[in-house]
Protein backbone atom coordinates (compact mmCIF):
# COMPACT_ATOMS: atom_id res chain seq x y z
CA UNK A 1 0.00 0.00 0.00
CA UNK A 2 0.85 3.46 -1.08
CA UNK A 3 1.63 5.41 2.13
CA UNK A 4 1.42 9.06 -0.03
CA UNK A 5 1.28 11.53 3.09
CA UNK A 6 4.03 9.79 5.05
CA UNK A 7 7.64 10.58 4.68
CA UNK A 8 10.20 8.25 5.95
CA UNK A 9 13.56 9.50 7.50
CA UNK A 10 15.93 6.86 7.16
CA UNK A 11 19.53 5.37 6.77
CA UNK A 12 22.45 4.59 8.79
CA UNK A 13 22.40 5.21 12.19
CA UNK A 14 23.78 8.73 13.78
CA UNK A 15 22.71 10.69 10.24
CA UNK A 16 20.74 13.03 11.35
CA UNK A 17 17.00 11.27 10.95
CA UNK A 18 16.05 11.60 14.88
CA UNK A 19 16.85 15.89 14.56
CA UNK A 20 15.65 16.18 10.90
CA UNK A 21 12.44 13.96 12.19
CA UNK A 22 11.60 17.04 15.00
CA UNK A 23 12.60 19.71 12.95
CA UNK A 24 10.61 18.78 10.13
CA UNK A 25 7.38 17.93 11.98
CA UNK A 26 8.00 21.59 13.52
CA UNK A 27 8.36 23.42 10.18
CA UNK A 28 5.17 21.88 8.61
CA UNK A 29 3.59 21.88 11.65
CA UNK A 30 2.62 18.05 12.46
CA UNK A 31 3.61 14.96 14.57
CA UNK A 32 6.38 12.35 13.47
CA UNK A 33 6.23 9.08 14.69
CA UNK A 34 9.64 8.43 16.96
CA UNK A 35 12.11 5.36 16.48
CA UNK A 36 11.06 2.80 18.47
CA UNK A 37 14.01 0.69 18.74
CA UNK A 38 15.58 3.48 21.51
CA UNK A 39 12.67 2.59 23.91
CA UNK A 40 12.91 -1.24 23.30
CA UNK A 41 16.36 -1.42 23.91
CA UNK A 42 17.17 1.13 26.41
CA UNK A 43 19.08 -0.68 29.16
CA UNK A 44 19.10 -4.02 27.51
CA UNK A 45 23.25 -5.52 27.14
CA UNK A 46 22.01 -7.89 24.07
CA UNK A 47 19.22 -7.69 21.46
CA UNK A 48 18.84 -10.77 19.16
CA UNK A 49 16.83 -11.95 15.95
CA UNK A 50 13.36 -11.18 17.57
CA UNK A 51 14.08 -8.47 19.12
CA UNK A 52 14.33 -6.94 15.84
CA UNK A 53 11.26 -8.08 14.52
CA UNK A 54 9.12 -6.88 17.22
CA UNK A 55 11.05 -3.54 17.21
CA UNK A 56 9.83 -3.53 13.09
CA UNK A 57 6.05 -4.42 14.50
CA UNK A 58 5.91 -1.86 17.19
CA UNK A 59 7.15 0.62 14.63
CA UNK A 60 4.43 0.20 12.10
CA UNK A 61 1.97 0.02 15.27
CA UNK A 62 3.42 3.42 16.66
CA UNK A 63 2.92 4.96 13.30
CA UNK A 64 -0.49 3.78 12.93
CA UNK A 65 -1.43 5.25 15.89
CA UNK A 66 -0.23 9.23 15.30
CA UNK A 67 -1.93 8.48 11.43
CA UNK A 68 -4.55 9.45 12.80
CA UNK A 69 -3.44 12.20 14.73
CA UNK A 70 -1.64 14.75 11.83
CA UNK A 71 -2.34 17.17 9.48
CA UNK A 72 -2.74 15.26 6.50
CA UNK A 73 1.43 14.74 6.57
CA UNK A 74 3.34 12.10 8.73
CA UNK A 75 7.28 11.53 9.50
CA UNK A 76 8.10 8.85 10.83
CA UNK A 77 11.91 8.27 11.99
CA UNK A 78 12.72 5.41 10.50
CA UNK A 79 10.90 2.75 8.96
CA UNK A 80 11.30 -0.91 8.27
CA UNK A 81 14.06 -0.41 5.89
CA UNK A 82 16.27 0.06 8.97
CA UNK A 83 15.34 -3.60 10.36
CA UNK A 84 15.62 -4.85 7.25
CA UNK A 85 19.18 -3.82 6.76
CA UNK A 86 19.74 -4.67 10.50
CA UNK A 87 18.44 -7.97 10.69
CA UNK A 88 20.15 -8.69 7.52
CA UNK A 89 23.40 -6.99 8.51
CA UNK A 90 24.13 -8.38 11.50
CA UNK A 91 22.39 -12.21 11.52
CA UNK A 92 23.22 -13.08 7.77
CA UNK A 93 19.18 -13.65 7.06
CA UNK A 94 16.58 -12.14 5.74
CA UNK A 95 13.04 -12.36 7.92
CA UNK A 96 10.14 -12.66 5.27
CA UNK A 97 7.70 -10.87 7.54
CA UNK A 98 9.70 -7.73 7.35
CA UNK A 99 10.81 -8.08 4.25
CA UNK A 100 6.68 -8.51 2.60
CA UNK A 101 6.23 -5.41 5.17
CA UNK A 102 8.90 -3.21 3.22
CA UNK A 103 7.62 -3.84 0.34
CA UNK A 104 3.72 -3.60 1.28
CA UNK A 105 4.41 -0.26 2.69
CA UNK A 106 5.52 1.92 0.78
CA UNK A 107 6.22 5.74 1.84
CA UNK A 108 5.04 8.49 -0.66
CA UNK A 109 8.70 10.13 -0.09
CA UNK A 110 11.53 8.47 1.78
CA UNK A 111 14.50 11.08 2.71
CA UNK A 112 17.86 8.99 2.66
CA UNK A 113 19.84 10.63 5.08
CA UNK A 114 23.80 10.74 3.63
CA UNK A 115 26.13 9.89 6.45
CA UNK A 116 28.36 13.34 6.05
CA UNK A 117 27.47 14.30 9.42
CA UNK A 118 30.20 13.23 12.67
CA UNK A 119 29.54 10.05 14.04
CA UNK A 120 28.11 10.77 17.65
CA UNK A 121 28.98 8.28 19.96
CA UNK A 122 25.62 6.35 21.57
CA UNK A 123 25.46 2.99 23.35
CA UNK A 124 22.69 1.55 21.14
CA UNK A 125 24.72 2.48 18.20
CA UNK A 126 27.08 0.17 16.40
CA UNK A 127 28.45 1.07 13.55
CA UNK A 128 30.89 3.82 13.43
CA UNK A 129 33.00 3.03 10.35
CA UNK A 130 30.95 1.70 8.13
CA UNK A 131 28.40 3.87 7.68
CA UNK A 132 28.53 4.63 4.05
CA UNK A 133 28.82 1.13 3.32
CA UNK A 134 25.72 0.90 5.11
CA UNK A 135 24.34 3.97 2.90
CA UNK A 136 24.74 2.04 -0.12
CA UNK A 137 22.52 -0.92 1.00
CA UNK A 138 19.54 1.57 1.76
CA UNK A 139 19.49 3.31 -1.20
CA UNK A 140 20.62 -0.31 -3.02
CA UNK A 141 16.96 -1.51 -1.65
CA UNK A 142 15.13 1.30 -2.03
CA UNK A 143 16.04 1.09 -6.21
CA UNK A 144 14.91 -2.00 -6.00
CA UNK A 145 11.81 -1.84 -4.77
CA UNK A 146 11.48 1.20 -7.03
CA UNK A 147 10.20 3.54 -3.87
CA UNK A 148 10.19 7.42 -4.85
CA UNK A 149 13.63 8.34 -1.92
CA UNK A 150 15.87 11.45 -2.48
CA UNK A 151 19.14 11.90 -0.76
CA UNK A 152 19.62 14.64 2.22
CA UNK A 153 23.27 16.14 2.62
CA UNK A 154 24.21 18.92 4.49
CA UNK A 155 25.65 19.68 7.72
CA UNK A 156 22.98 22.10 9.74
CA UNK A 157 21.05 24.85 8.47
CA UNK A 158 22.20 23.75 4.90
CA UNK A 159 21.21 19.94 5.31
CA UNK A 160 17.35 20.99 6.75
CA UNK A 161 16.99 23.32 4.16
CA UNK A 162 17.52 20.69 1.51
CA UNK A 163 15.27 18.63 3.52
CA UNK A 164 12.22 21.08 3.01
CA UNK A 165 13.33 21.80 -0.65
CA UNK A 166 12.87 18.08 -1.16
CA UNK A 167 9.63 18.06 0.50
CA UNK A 168 8.19 21.48 -0.95
CA UNK A 169 8.73 19.72 -4.51
CA UNK A 170 7.39 16.63 -3.63
CA UNK A 171 3.93 18.56 -1.70
CA UNK A 172 3.67 20.69 -4.85
CA UNK A 173 3.75 17.44 -7.18
CA UNK A 174 1.04 15.85 -5.20
CA UNK A 175 -1.34 18.38 -4.67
Amino acid sequence: MLYKNRISITGPESCGKSVLSVELAKHYDTKFVKEVSRSYLEGKANYSYSDIINIAKLQLKSEEANAKENNGLLFCDTDILVNKIWINYVYNKIDKWIEDNFLQHEYGLYLLCYPDLEWQYDPLRENPNNREELFVLYESELKSAGFNYKIVKGQGEKRLQNAFNIIDGYLKKHE
